[in-house]
């Protein structure tokens, strides 16, 4: 990983990396990572193993732009037209593709009604209907358990 990031760095900037580099297999959302104050970079071994060595060199040139513009005092946070300028040039990739499918939302298990107007709230957490009163009307609320 350092020996293939330093190479990137060289090639497709034409600075150096002197900083650490490695494969973090804990990383799931994310394509990789730049610390501003270590300076080393972590990219996520999923990327590798799902989608290969070209999809994760673009990650890579993602987080040297990161690298190089941070310790050059220009912009380099997603937001800054050098970042994005410096990353077309060097063709990097904006956003990584997804590792894990994303869960299921929870299912509501409370539902809170309005004894006065009949407003209706869906909860997923139970909580105490005496401390509440309704949004609408001011009324008091009856909880109901939708599951168990």
């Amino acid at each position: 990983m350092q020996q293939w990031i330093e190479r990137i760095s060289l090639e497709s900037f034409g600075w150096p990396f002197r900083h650490k580099a490695i494969f973090n297999h804990r990383l799931r959302s994310t394509g990789g990572r730049y610390f501003t104050k270590s300076h080393n970079i972590d990219i996520s071994w999923q990327q590798y193993e799902i989608y290969g060595a070209e999809e994760v060199e673009k990650i890579i040139k993602h987080e040297l732009c990161h690298y190089h513009l941070h310790l050059q005092r220009r912009g380099y946070k997603h937001s800054d037209p050098e970042f994005k300028q410096l990353l077309a040039q060097v063709g990097g990739t904006r956003f990584c593709k997804a590792v894990a499918p994303r869960k299921a939302p929870t299912p509501f298990r409370y539902k809170l009604d309005c004894s006065s107007c009949g407003m209706h709230y869906m909860r997923k957490r139970r909580m105490d209907p005496t401390k509440y009163a309704c949004g609408r009307c001011g009324g008091k609320l009856r909880l109901l358990v939708l599951q168990q």
